[in-house]
């Protein structure tokens, strides 16, 4: 147990360093990507996207900050001929492996917990901050070449609701067109307003007017004319913006509602559902590249070729990384399952190390 503790300590300050060396080269990097994307404001606003900005880059890099940390801590012990001792005195190199790998799990916990929802908070004020200042301050919200489209749900039946240009918030859309279709699918109504504005009770229209698509009707004699019109809705000004914006600006205990609520309304929750599964998984893909990377380094140093072990255990985390974004975009797109996308990567990631680590253990 005292060896246990030992190594996981050792194991958290090699991690502490090199996180907070990523953490300020990061910062660095960025800001000056900052300074060429915003080059008319002051220098304190470049500095707070910088900030806003950064959190978000370290949580990708994640990964990498781990497998390091593992390289660092196994060429240490190497080279301290710790591990040597540690075998000699009875135990395995594989029970060196133990408290790494459980503070690698323990980290992929917190930052999907904790760090997940600090990441999401700052990358969705960093987008409306930058929407903001490449506005000069009076942009719309734009979707497509043809404008906004939003579609919501209910017992009733399904409201396709189109607008050429929305409010920044999502709260206000301009020239909107609504048709309610019926449970079976067909139209019943279509109403074009000047603008649409979410409130507690619905869509509030102004200036609208609406025709009924009725087979029996004819849909001109029988269109209405409104000064106020209130059609209501199911959809809420947070879950319109979230809808359209990035996947990790949505915080991970805020996912699972959110999902429902988009397949209420009729939109495809297939990358939210992704996204959900792939920050789950996170914590197994963090002790895949504990394993990754003790594979290659838990050698003693005298064995000679150090360089390039080192080399191999970064190249195979890079690669088990970019095969983990990958199978992301195929469970986006619908090529393969979403569990698949989500847990196939960090489950083949530990049976890969775990063999790598078993041959160079036993032989």
């Amino acid at each position: 147990m005292i060896l246990h503790r030992y190594f996981a300590r050792r194991f958290l300050i090699v991690f502490s360093g090199l996180f907070i060396l990523f953490l300020f080269f990061v910062a660095l990097v960025d800001l000056i990507e900052q300074v060429r994307i915003f080059e008319g404001i002051a220098f304190r606003q470049v500095v707070f996207m910088t900030l806003l900005n950064t959190p978000q880059s370290l949580y990708q890099m994640l990964p990498l900050v781990v497998i390091l940390s593992t390289i660092g801590l196994y060429l240490g012990l190497a080279r301290s001929s710790e591990l040597v001792v540690a075998r000699a005195a009875g135990r395995s190199g594989l029970l060196a492996l133990v408290a790494p790998v459980l503070c690698a799990g323990m980290l992929g916990g917190i930052s999907v917990t904790m760090f997940n929802p600090i990441v999401a908070a700052t990358n969705e004020r960093y987008d409306q901050q930058r929407e903001f200042y490449e506005s000069d301050g009076t942009a719309t919200l734009s979707i497509g070449k043809n404008g906004l489209w939003l579609r919501q749900g209910s017992e009733l039946g399904q409201t396709v609701i189109h607008a050429n240009r929305s409010a920044p918030d999502a709260s206000i859309l301009y020239d909107v067109t609504f048709v309610a279709l019926g449970p079976a699918g067909a139209p019943q109504r279509r109403i074009i307003a000047e603008q649409a504005q979410l409130t507690d009770d619905g869509w509030l229209l102004q200036n609208a007017k609406a025709w009924p698509l009725i087979a029996e009707l004819n849909s001109e004699v029988n269109s209405k004319e409104h000064a106020r019109l209130i059609v209501p809705s199911t959809l809420t000004q947070e879950r319109i913006v979230d809808s359209f914006g990035k996947v990790s600006s949505i915080p991970i205990w805020e996912l699972p509602e959110f999902i429902q609520q988009l397949e209420a309304a009729g939109f495809s929750a297939r990358r939210h559902a992704v996204w959900l599964h792939m920050e789950l998984a996170r914590p197994l893909f963090l002790m895949a590249m504990v394993l990754v990377g003790a594979a290659f380094t838990m050698r003693p140093v005298r064995s000679g070729k150090t360089g390039l072990a080192v080399l191999s255990a970064v190249l195979l985390g890079f690669t088990l990384y970019y095969l983990r974004n990958f199978a992301q975009v195929m469970g986006e797109v619908g090529q393969i399952p979403v569990l698949l996308a989500a847990w196939a990567p960090p489950v083949s990631s530990v049976l890969l190390a775990m063999g790598v680590l078993l041959h160079m253990e036993d032989g």
